[in-house]
């Protein structure tokens, strides 16, 4: 029969002595039990066994070799208080028992004769020995953990009745609360404040603890209430204390401060969910796989690029079949941990092609040891080559010199910029304010048909983002307002305005196709090209600016040559005598420095009605010979036009028309390349024709076109200035009576409303206010013959200078040149006037040197009927000698105050009028009267008397 188990079998226990029975009992314990059995002889040799080795019993014999098993016993006891040690002997007494108890024996067995049966008590005593020292350790190996899990400053515990009422709490519980905790111990523990201003809380507590009073373990995590300082989040666990019969004896309450965890499950809480939420809108793709590439982790937005669920990515196979084979080095990423930035190319599940950045990483994660993360590049890579080629346009626009060639490379790169190929670029015409289409794509033509010319008017698309400055992107343009073409093939579109220039418009049949990136590369290419635009306007300015200042600087030139020319003109006309030197010296100078190749001065003859020639200079070559001059407003030569119209001709290409009018051939033959005709006309008096002839064409600008025409009037003016000086000085002239009945006529229009007759004689002024001129009235009251000239609209002020009984003088201001005047610029003189209700005859006086014919046609065309009653002969050379010298001496205000102060009737004797009456006519004072009146006698006494002219004509017998 095998031994029962026991305590022994696994003990240790050392037999201390040398008597029979040790032997007996050593064999004892070998064949009932497993224990491990050592033995000594000497109290000595069993101390160092012990020290050695500790066992878990000593059972020794009273009596050994040198000392006593009590003796041994003290000595351990020094040492240990828990080692079990029995004491045995067989020749005991009550003293030695008495003595081992003493000393600290677990027992004393007197075996009185070592029999098998003392030996078997000796056995079962070591056992329950034995037994009872493995309870006492383990009470106290408890006792000790309890009171260091008591005193755990890292949990609070709380040790509670078997009612539920606390008894004890350690430290870290008590600085839990602000309370004394030892006036609370007795009361319930749900009721206690650590909890129990929260009913929610103090319920949670109460029914954990009523678990424990039931002797089940209870747990629940709790918080503090608000109010205490810094509440922090327990978890209590409540376990009830049995003693050996079951019976419950206490409650354990644990609580462990986890609010830092529970913050830390909450910030990964929401980590997590960060980390999810991320994961799933991020644009990056992660993927794990095993190195046989397998899937081992695919994040759940990897449809952002591939287009397929994580799931239809795990059915492609392994990820060679997503990235493609041998996309890394598997021993450059294992000697470099990560490999980043590969390159390579991806198609999605629509199978459009994506340009992908991979980085590779070993890891380990459960089973997966490379990590894939995927950044889809492809917009960026698009951007990329976009902005290469719009770099490459933007260097093409630096040699582009028109807007319409500018419009062309718009639309040329568009496909490469945008990845659009319908587009088209309007350029603005601000004449017409249009929008004209000057560039446009074949796919453009195709899909929207010819592109119209827009108005400006902000009514249809490309127009009003032109008129309003916007920028209008469509993703359907048939949803636009304005769109004008309903039945266009464009859906997504673009308009764009190029600043001033016009508008850029871009589009596909596509709907939606215009994202971020292709707007923003869209706006870019069309602030490039107006930028370029910008620049050929004004480098397009610059150059006009610098045609213009150099045609301007060439006309300065020229006009400094003419105006030079036109100088040296003006000198020799002062200095002219005759009509032939005036004619000779302007055709001289004009063709003096080699500008004008020709020029000539010629006169209409009323006969033949041609322009006959009377002076010339420069490179004739027969010219004048070859051409009948012609007075013709069309078809003839330009000197013939113009003496027909009276306005300059100009002829800026001879080579125009050449078959048309024959005198250009002659003209070309001779390098006569462009001509200009000037009338030389001054106060409406014809003097002839200048024309001048250039050798280059267009060598007449409207400068020069009008110099020279002022200059033909400067002419003019100086040939009838030469006539009226001839006039003056000549001794011969024609006296010449008319006969005139025209209503208009101031003089006969007053004698027939005043039914008087007026005469006028001479005195005619002319100043800045008008003509005057002084008149006699005969047959009428002159205040009435006043108050009817003052009705008159040609006269603008009558004053009356003398009156007697039978009429008086008037000097009336005329609102119009008199005729004497006009006739004065002819070289006539007005002699005399005399005009009645019903007739008026004129009077004038033209000089030898004037045509009679030219006067008679002047006055013909003044008036409306005109005959001509006489004509004779005059010799008046002292006296117009006399005359001419005297009015050059004075000035127009002496001979204005000298002629009314006669016509008032001052010299008479008696006086009609005094000095004071003159005066007040002339507004002037009349001292100065005085003095001009005495002047004027001076100079008229010493024209005549100090005239050699006069001394001969006197001894002559002149009076």
């Amino acid at each position: 029969m095998e031994p029962s188990a026991t305590v022994l079998d696994s003990s240790t226990v050392l037999l201390v002595g040398a008597s029979e029975w040790t032997t007996r009992f050593a064999a004892m314990l070998g064949n009932r039990t497993d224990a491990t059995v050592r033995r000594t002889e000497t109290g000595a040799a069993a101390l160092d066994a012990f020290r050695d080795e500790p066992a878990d019993c000593i059972v020794t014999e009273y009596e050994l070799y040198g000392t006593t098993g009590v003796e041994l016993l003290r000595a351990i006891r020094d040492e240990t208080a828990a080692l079990p040690v029995l004491i045995a002997t067989d020749a005991g007494s009550e003293a030695v028992a008495s003595e081992a108890i003493g000393a600290g024996a677990s027992d004393y067995v007197a075996l009185e004769e070592p029999t098998e049966r003392t030996l078997d008590e000796l056995l079962e005593r070591t056992e329950r020995t034995v037994r009872s020292a493995q309870q006492t350790s383990t009470h106290r190996e408890r006792a000790r953990q309890f009171d260091a899990i008591f005193n755990d400053s890292r949990t609070a515990t709380w040790v509670l009745d078997p009612a539920g009422s606390l008894t004890r709490a350690n430290r870290t519980a008590r600085e839990m609360v602000d309370e004394d905790v030892d006036s609370l111990v007795g009361e319930p523990f749900w009721t206690l404040p650590w909890w129990s201003r929260s009913s929610e809380t103090e319920t949670e507590v109460r029914q954990i603890v009523g678990k424990a009073l039931e002797g089940t373990f209870g747990n629940a995590v709790v918080p503090q209430p608000s109010h205490i300082e810094n509440p922090r989040v327990v978890d209590l666990s409540v376990r009830p204390v049995e003693n050996e019969r079951g019976e419950l004896v206490s409650v354990v309450v644990e609580g462990v401060d986890i609010t830092e965890r529970v913050d830390l499950e909450q910030s990964l809480r929401q980590s997590e969910e960060l980390h999810r939420v991320t994961l799933n809108n991020m644009t990056d793709t992660v993927l794990m796989t095993d190195e046989a590439g397998e899937y081992t982790y695919v994040c759940p937005n990897v449809h952002f690029i591939f287009g397929y669920t994580a799931a239809e990515i795990r059915e492609l196979g392994t990820i060679d079949e997503l990235l493609g084979e041998d996309l890394f080095d598997r021993d450059e990423l294992a000697e470099e941990g990560v490999l980043k930035n590969i390159e390579c190319t991806a198609t999605d599940k629509a199978g459009r092609e994506h340009t992908l950045l991979v980085n590779v990483r070993e890891v380990s994660i459960q089973d997966g040891t490379l990590l894939f993360s995927c950044r889809d590049i492809t917009k960026r890579k698009q951007r990329e080559e976009a902005l290469a080629t719009l770099h490459q346009t933007a260097r093409e626009f630096l040699y582009v010199e028109t807007h319409r060639e500018i419009a062309q490379h718009v639309v040329d790169n568009t496909p490469g910029v945008l990845d659009l190929d319908a587009s088209a670029v309007y350029l603005f015409d601000a004449d017409s304010n249009d929008l004209r289409p000057a560039a446009h794509s074949a796919t453009m033509r195709a899909l929207n048909g010819p592109l119209p010319t827009v108005h400006a008017d902000g009514e249809t698309l490309p127009s009003h983002s032109f008129v309003e400055d916007e920028v209008l992107f469509f993703d359907d343009v048939h949803e636009a307002d304005r769109l004008e073409n309903r039945a266009t093939d464009l859906r997504s579109a673009a308009y764009i305005p190029l600043g001033d220039h016009g508008v850029f418009v871009a589009g596909s049949n596509q709907v939606g196709v215009f994202d971020d990136v292709t707007r923003e590369l869209a706006d870019l290419l069309a602030v490039t090209a107006e930028a370029a635009l910008d620049r050929v306007t004004r480098e397009s300015r610059l150059r006009e600016q610098d045609r213009t200042l150099q045609e301007q600087n060439e006309q300065l030139t020229a006009l400094n040559r003419i105006n030079e020319t036109i100088r040296e003109i003006d000198q020799a006309l002062v200095q002219a005598e005759t009509r032939a030197e005036i004619d000779h010296t302007v055709c001289e100078l004009l063709t003096g420095d080699d500008r004008l190749r020709f020029a000539w001065i010629g006169s209409v003859d009323p006969t033949t009605e041609t322009v006959e020639p009377r002076a010339w200079a420069g490179t004739e070559r027969g010219y004048l010979d070859s051409q009948s001059f012609a007075v013709a407003e069309a078809d003839t030569e330009p000197a013939g036009r113009t003496a027909a119209t009276g306005e300059v001709t100009l002829v800026a290409n001879v080579a125009a028309g050449l078959r048309d009018e024959p005198w250009r051939k002659d003209a070309l033959s001779r390098d006569y390349l462009s001509v200009l005709s000037i009338p030389l006309v001054y106060n409406d008096l014809v003097h002839g024709v200048l024309t001048v002839y250039g050798p280059t064409q267009d060598a007449f600008d409207d400068t020069s076109k009008a110099v020279l025409g002022e200059l033909g009037e400067t002419i003019a003016s100086a040939l009838s200035a030469i006539e009226r000086k001839n006039a003056l000085l000549t001794t011969s002239m024609t006296r010449v009576e008319f006969a005139v009945d025209d209503p208009s006529f101031v003089l006969s229009r007053l004698a027939r409303e005043a039914d008087c007759t007026l005469s006028y004689q001479g005195g005619v002024q002319q100043s800045s206010e008008g003509s005057y001129v002084f008149v006699t009235v005969e047959d009428a009251s002159v205040a009435a013959v006043a108050d009817a000239a003052s009705q008159l609209v040609a006269i603008d002020d009558v004053q009356q200078i003398s009156a007697d009984t039978e009429g008086g003088v008037l000097r009336l201001r005329l609102t119009q040149p008199f005729l004497a005047l006009e006739l004065a610029d002819h070289g006539a003189i007005f002699r005399e006037a005399t005009a009645g209700p019903s007739s008026t005859a004129l009077v004038v006086d033209i000089p030898d040197s004037i045509d009679v014919r030219t006067i008679t046609q002047l006055v013909r065309e003044t008036f409306s009927t005109v005959e001509l009653r006489s004509k004779q002969t005059l010799d008046q050379s002292i006296e117009r000698d006399l005359y001419s010298k005297f009015l050059e001496k004075l000035t127009e205000r002496q001979l204005e105050v000298i002629q009314t102060a006669y016509y008032s009737g001052f010299f008479e004797s008696p006086r009609e009028s005094t000095g004071e009456e003159v005066a007040e006519t002339l507004g002037i004072s009349p001292p100065a009267f005085s003095k001009h009146a005495r002047t004027v006698q001076r100079k008229l006494f010493a024209t005549l008397f100090e005239g050699s002219d006069l001394s001969a004509a006197t001894s002559a017998g002149v009076k």
